[in-house]
């Protein structure tokens, strides 16, 4: 059953960030520039150092939504806890998540919501802004971009075509071209999982491994294509050197169709 954008709903936009604040700044400006906006703003905070929470609690003085800084200590790569803690405080119905490292196009949400159906989880995929561009993006703190941008890669994907975002079809099976930086899901469905697996530390799998568990317990998946279009902004690979384990926990997801995390969430709710 598909809801229409012309129904309110409450939604929460949930970003992951660590210790980037120069690229946080570039994300939050472009989520204020939103023409939906969301009705709050949530920054799972995996350690970040002062520099990060000086910068938030500057720009939420003037932000038009509430935003609010979910921050633990740092050590290592938790992903997946702290975005559990932070969704635990969502107020929304419905929850956006994106990475800290994405420019949002104006029509992101909007398109996000155009597109909300029941029992359904939205994933879409990115362009990328090159390296050599960094220094010019941090300097002008430009978030506009185009088909006809200098310094980005995989134009196809900045084609605004709502018209032919809405043909997309769901589908009961998980997409290897899912990504979690740009991902939508309703909050009961992600609770009916038991949310991220805390088992996953460093880098890798969880965003996978969450949605194979959504898969298991019969929630679908809906493409955004021509719509929910990001700019990720070049970053340096993070370390591998957790990847064999993370691959193991999601096998045993897949071979035992798993469909409820041991710890998750409900430590929070």
């Amino acid at each position: 059953m598909f809801i229409f954008v012309d129904m309110k709903i409450n939604t929460s936009l949930v970003l992951s960030t660590y210790n980037w604040p120069e690229a946080l700044e570039l994300v939050l400006k472009s989520i204020a520039n939103q023409t939906t906006l969301p009705d709050e703003v949530l920054i799972a905070d995996d350690g970040s150092k002062v520099e990060t929470k000086k910068l938030i609690d500057a720009i939420k003085m003037d932000f038009p939504v509430p935003i609010k800084h979910i921050w633990h200590e740092d050590n290592g790569n938790r992903k997946a806890i702290i975005m559990n803690k932070a969704i635990a405080q969502a107020s929304s119905d419905y929850i956006i998540s994106i990475d800290g490292d994405v420019i949002l196009h104006p029509n992101f949400v909007a398109d996000h919501l155009m597109l909300v159906e029941k029992n359904v989880y939205l994933y879409g995929s990115r362009v990328t802004i090159k390296e050599s561009k960094l220094s010019d993006l941090f300097t002008s703190k430009n978030i506009n971009f185009n088909i006809f941008s200098k310094g980005i890669k995989k134009r196809g994907r900045t084609l605004h075509l709502p018209f032919l975002a809405k043909n997309q079809k769901k589908h009961p099976n998980y997409s290897s071209k899912m990504r979690g930086c740009n991902f939508s899901f309703w909050k009961e469905d992600f609770i009916k999982v038991n949310g991220y697996n805390e088992e996953f530390s460093g880098w890798g799998r969880e965003d996978s491994e969450l949605v194979l568990r959504m898969h298991n317990a019969g929630i679908e998946a809906k493409r955004l294509k021509f719509a929910g279009i990001v700019y990720h902004i070049y970053h340096h690979e993070q370390s591998k050197s957790f990847l064999d384990r993370n691959d193991k926990i999601q096998l045993r997801t897949i071979n035992e169709k798993l469909k409820f995390a041991e710890k998750g969430i409900n430590q929070y709710i």
